[in-house]
């Protein structure tokens, strides 16, 4: 390995999705505080550039917009916009550009940067022909939290031992936008639905959502409902249907819904980018996790629970359609509970344990 005390502006790859983004936090924040000098720049889909600019460790964001160009990849290349965001990568000479997703896009983006790229050799790597982009190529134990992978890479890439104990996101609540939240003002403290995620499989059963907000529509607490696509708005509002506490909130940016989110007592989430945003906020989380493995991918941190159904033998499947019949009105069948008064029971209890560190601190 090269001398790596001369390593100072390190320019970071990783592009999407919302979660793997939040999962890369923690590794900026251990190597700041391995060295104070570290100066990092991030590569990150436009719609996700709120995320890194929270961390203190990072100077630029660089937004990239691979989604959207896709849709006319030959007008894109050799559009205006793909010209200035190569002149924004090299802006900045780099000692260092760590590809911290192991994609063969993120590889490509690294190799426009005229600097030595690192990154994940072909055995830890989700597409192994990436690696053949990188100088230095380091092995990364799959089976383990992608928190703590990319913990680990960034350790090795930049020669400091992984620190062990609690990790940190970093995020600082000041960074946070300072306009008034769009909260309507009724004075209770606040439980975020995260019903939203791409994959059909991973959707909580509306039918727990609509019963869970009715409960909680009896308590002293409120309601709120996130949404970002038409067919999630819709979803939310059947939801809150004639329920005085419960409210859909209007649509908002990253940036805005991560002020709303700061002031919440806490969150039921299904698997999903928010639902690991709500983590690294240290909000209170209880998440419904069936056909994806919490123990790589699950809410990551302090005051986090995931419930998972041990009963069925096929999870995690890693399936995005699921392949049982479901049970009579109720799809997909991975997510068994007890009753919604067991999970709000469990969220109420976990809430009263965070305000208690909290009051210790």
């Amino acid at each position: 390995m090269s001398d790596q005390s001369k390593v100072k502006r390190i320019c970071v790859i990783k592009t999407s999705s919302m979660g793997d983004v939040i999962h890369t936090l923690p590794a900026i924040t251990d190597a700041c505080n391995s060295n104070p000098a570290y100066v990092f720049d991030w590569v990150v889909e436009e719609n996700f550039r709120a995320i890194p600019a929270l961390h203190p460790g990072v100077d630029t964001v660089i937004p990239i917009a691979l989604r959207r160009w896709r849709r006319s990849p030959l007008r894109s290349l050799f559009g205006d916009e793909f010209r200035s965001f190569r002149r924004e990568l090299n802006r900045h000479t780099y000692d260092l550009v760590i590809d911290a997703q192991g994609l063969l896009k993120s590889a490509m983006i690294g190799s426009l940067i005229p600097a030595r790229v690192v990154g994940l050799d072909s055995a830890s790597s989700r597409e192994p022909l990436a690696s053949w982009f990188y100088s230095e190529k380091f092995p990364v134990p799959r089976y383990q939290h992608a928190v703590e992978r990319v913990r680990q890479l960034f350790a090795l890439a930049l020669g400091y031992a992984k620190p062990d104990g609690d990790m940190h996101y970093g995020i600082e609540q000041q960074q946070l936008p300072t306009e008034p939240s769009t909260l309507a003002e009724k004075g209770g403290k606040q439980i975020i639905f995260l019903h939203g995620t791409t994959w059909f499989s991973k959707h909580w059963p509306e039918k727990y959502w609509r019963e869970l907000a009715v409960l909680i529509n009896a308590t002293d607490y409120d309601v709120i409902i996130p949404w970002g696509t038409e067919e999630e708005k819709l979803r939310a509002e059947r939801i809150a249907q004639q329920l005085d506490s419960v409210s859909v909130l209007p649509g908002m940016d990253l940036a805005s819904l991560m002020r709303v989110m700061s002031e919440v007592s806490g969150a039921f989430s299904v698997d999903t980018g928010l639902g690991h945003l709500s983590a690294a906020l240290k909000i209170p989380t209880l998440a419904f996790y069936g056909p994806t493995d919490p123990k790589l991918t699950g809410n990551y941190g302090s005051n986090q629970i995931q419930m998972v159904n041990e009963e069925l033998s096929c999870i995690p499947c890693l399936n995005r359609e699921c392949m049982l019949l479901p049970r009579e009105g109720e799809f997909p069948p991975c997510f068994g509970i007890e009753s919604v008064e067991t999970v709000w029971q469990r969220l109420k209890r976990l809430m009263q344990q965070s305000e208690k560190q909290n009051a210790s601190n």
